[in-house]
Formats: structure tokens, C-alpha cells, sequence
């Protein structure tokens, strides 16, 4: 609640469309012991307290079929998984689901290599798709961004651009993922002049306390500022 606030605060100031995600359940962590999240049942009932205070639109992931009626409930765009963007029963529950999906790109796939999930979700009656671009793996433990890539995506879907995310180093860090956050506003700004229609992006008010992804979370505080520079940098290359 408090960083949906602060964000959506941020966003209506600024004239910014938001849209609040969080996970119910991090399927997908390195290690078996890391945190997960408090589970479906307490999860989206969290999240339907955030959207009944504030009023914001939701997002949040889904890792099986089984969890897809109950997120479609509360949360108005499902996300699927990077590491998911293949399985097609996921996607097509998913497109089935009559809610807005957001397809993040599998650090494995080439931009053309989503078309056919894309396809997926649109085949089971998801008209309304989103592509995210999280970085590519590269070597081992790291992550690059290719700009060349997002004009194919963009003529696909609407394409979203996760600064944080690809900011990662993958398993580097043992246990977990590492990454270093001060390539995020980099990554953000070259995004913003490649002409990316929104921003995917982990924040949290002490990012070193951060149970998931602590390297790469951007300081809440700042974010403002982030968005003030990438406002300025859309607007030249939207025209």
C-alpha cells in the first residue's frame, strides 16, 4: 500500500498512466529457500485492497493454468513469466481469461521468436497483449538489452521495457540474482528514446531490505525523478 500510493501520487502528478504490479507467488526464484510471497489466497486478497483504497489498475503473474481464473478476478492484467512465455496452455488460459496480457520476453528468445506466443494469446480470444523486454542472456550471469529488437516487437504488441529486470545478473550472487542498479536510469533513458510505449520497473523504499531482486530495485524515491527525464525523452522520440 505504501508504494502503490506513492506511485500512483507520483503518476497522477506527472500525467502518467500506472498500472500497480506485485506477486502473489515468485515461482521462479534461484533457490528452493528463497521467499515466495504469502500464496494466492493472500496475495490477491492484499491486492484487492489495494485496488478498493486506491483505485489503481492491477497486474500480477501467473505461473499455472490453475491460478489464472482467480487473478483474472481481481487483477485487471495477467503477466506471464519470462522464463513462461512458451507454454501454451498458460497462454492460452491466459488470452482466455477476457482480462489484458503482459508477455515478458524469455531472456532466450529472439524478438521474432514471440510472434507465435503472441499468436497463442490472441488464438484463445486475447485481443489485448502486451510485450515486455527484460534483456537477453548473454555468456553466463549477465544480461544485455538489443534496441534493435524493439521495432519487431512493437509491430506486434504495445511494448513495455523492464529497466529493472534488465539490470540483473542472473544467479550471480549464489542464491540469488545479482545485478547493479545503476544501470537501470541508463537502460530507461535509451529505451525512452527507442520510442517504448511504458515502463516495467521494481521499486521499494529500502531496496537493500527487499526480500526479491534487492540489487536491482530502484529506490523509491527515486523514481520521480526518473520519470521527469524519461517524460522528456518520450515526448522527442513519440514526436
Amino acid at each position: 500500500l505504501e508504494v502503490a500510493a506513492r506511485l500512483a501520487e507520483t503518476c497522477t502528478r506527472l500525467g502518467v498512466g500506472f498500472v500497480f504490479k506485485a506477486s502473489f507467488d515468485k515461482a521462479n526464484r534461484t533457490s528452493g529457500d528463497a521467499f515466495r510471497g504469502p500464496g494466492s489466497n493472500a496475495g490477491l486478497a492484499i491486492l484487492a485492497e489495494v485496488k478498493a483504497q486506491l483505485g489503481v489498475p492491477l497486474c500480477t503473474d501467473v505461473h499455472e493454468v490453475s491460478q489464472v481464473e482467480a487473478a483474472a478476478e481481481v487483477c485487471d492484467i495477467l503477466q506471464v513469466p519470462a522464463f513462461l512465455c512458451r507454454q501454451t496452455d498458460l497462454l492460452r488460459a491466459a488470452g482466455a481469461s477476457g482480462r489484458c496480457v503482459n508477455l515478458k520476453k524469455g531472456q532466450f528468445m529472439a524478438p521474432q521468436q514471440m510472434i507465435p506466443a503472441v499468436e497463442k494469446v490472441r488464438q484463445a480470444g486475447g485481443q489485448r497483449v502486451l510485450l515486455t523486454e527484460r534483456g537477453s542472456c548473454f555468456g553466463h550471469g549477465d544480461l544485455v538489452v538489443d534496441f534493435r529488437g524493439f521495432p519487431r516487437l512493437r509491430d506486434e504488441a504495445p511494448l513495455l521495457f523492464d529497466a529493472t529486470h534488465s539490470a540483473q545478473a542472473p544467479g550471480s550472487a549464489g542464491d540469488r540474482s545479482g545485478g547493479d542498479v545503476s544501470h537501470v536510469p541508463v537502460l530507461a533513458r535509451a529505451a525512452a528514446g527507442a520510442g517504448v510505449d511504458g515502463f516495467f520497473m521494481e521499486t521499494h523504499p529500502d531496496p537493500p531490505r527487499g526480500l526479491s531482486d534487492a540489487a536491482t530495485m530502484l529506490p523509491l524515491d527515486e523514481v520521480e525523478p526518473l520519470l521527469r527525464e524519461l517524460l522528456k525523452l518520450w515526448s522527442v522520440s513519440r514526436g
